[in-house]
């Protein structure tokens, strides 16, 4: 990093100044599971015991030290979501995995404004070539990173810590939080949720996502979800870049469904949606117990779709392989400006991106 973007980072955060901390949030897991771990906080012992145990946590803060971003904040929050596809297991019929490691395919950075009641969701390619740091391997060793690496080989190669610093890197933002959602889970949350109520304006048939859908209304169960949230070939450019766009739209109507249905109303409903989201996601360890998320998932009530601001990085073609990304450094750097500094994404920073083009937006309602 040069000294005039050290300079600028630090301008940035420095009027950022942490405000009291207040312990609410919002990502893409959390609305999964929004107001569900209220439950666990409710005196209901054997409940709350029973969460707690399910839930997974990495001690992020550990593992980088101090070759992090300033821990500086005014109000608002940083947040990496990550969708992991780790093929062990339940999650082999999605195909073999190599070494059994595990595969990052969603990436999304997701601010909080000051205040809570605004967001931006900045959707990072997984196919982005970019540098990515030293790294502490699964196994202990230490992996010398690289000075062109495609961004879902951090997660690879170092898990969720590689994932973290390698955005940092990036960005020289500090995410506050880290949530990542396992395939398998996923489903079920869906489909105790009820599935996803969305229309679709054209077929989408993806034989590698297993999905068929005519045009017209749906309410999507968790295995068709899933396909969606994975379909690429089959819709706009068939690029990844397409798929980004299939779930940010996704996404929405999550969000829609989970404060339309009315979980508090239905207790079993409830319990079960609590059961399935706290064994689908892995958090950083301030989240990584029912208290703490019962408190970051109360400031999620102020967050509606319609108060979100959805891009993709800005990118171009990569000029090495047409297959992959890279970030438009102008651009890009417009985006991380505004995040420390707590402004709104310029528009003009997504202008010349390749992102947020593709016809594939238009195909979910």
């Amino acid at each position: 990093m040069s000294e005039e973007r050290r300079g600028r980072g630090r301008r940035a955060v420095t009027r950022r100044r942490r405000k009291p901390p207040r312990r609410r949030g919002f990502v893409l897991a959390a609305w999964i599971a929004a107001g569900v771990v209220l439950l666990g906080g409710a005196g209901l012992g054997y409940v709350y015991f029973k969460l707690n145990g399910n839930l997974k946590s990495v001690d992020i803060d550990q593992a980088l030290g101090k070759d992090r971003p300033a821990n500086v904040d005014n109000g608002s929050m940083d947040i990496l979501v990550l969708g992991s596809d780790s093929r062990d297991g339940a999650n082999s019929q999605y195909g073999s995995d190599d070494g059994g490691s595990a595969r990052s395919d969603t990436a999304m950075i997701v601010h909080l404004y000051e205040g809570h009641h605004q967001a931006s969701v900045v959707s990072i390619p997984r196919d982005t070539m970019l540098p990515r740091p030293a790294c502490t391997t699964a196994n202990g060793k230490t992996n010398a990173g690289s000075k062109r690496a495609q961004f879902n080989e951090a997660f690879t190669i170092g898990g969720a810590a590689c994932a973290v610093k390698t955005v940092e890197k990036m960005s020289g933002i500090r995410m506050d939080h880290y949530i990542e959602v396992d395939f398998t889970g996923f489903k079920k949350i869906i489909d105790n949720l009820g599935g996803v109520p969305l229309t679709t304006t054209k077929p989408i048939k993806d034989s590698g996502s297993h999905l068929d859908l005519p045009p017209g209304a749906h309410t999507l169960n968790g295995e068709q979800s899933l396909g969606l949230v994975r379909t690429r070939k089959s819709v706009g450019d068939g690029s990844d870049l397409g798929r980004i766009q299939l779930q940010q739209a996704f996404m929405k109507a999550l969000i829609k469904q989970v404060k339309g249905i009315g979980v508090f109303d239905n207790p079993k409903r409830l319990l079960d949606l609590a059961d399935s989201a706290t064994k689908a996601i892995t958090t950083d360890k301030p989240l990584g117990d029912v208290k703490s998320l019962m408190g970051f998932a109360q400031g999620l009530q102020g967050i509606g779709a319609e108060n979100m601001h959805m891009i993709t990085l800005p990118v171009m073609g990569d000029p090495l392989d047409d297959d992959r990304v890279v970030p438009l450094t102008k651009e890009s750097q417009m985006v991380w400006d505004a995040l420390l500094a707590d402004r709104p994404i310029p528009a003009q920073a997504t202008e010349k991106s390749a992102g947020d083009k593709s016809a594939a937006g238009a195909i979910v309602q």
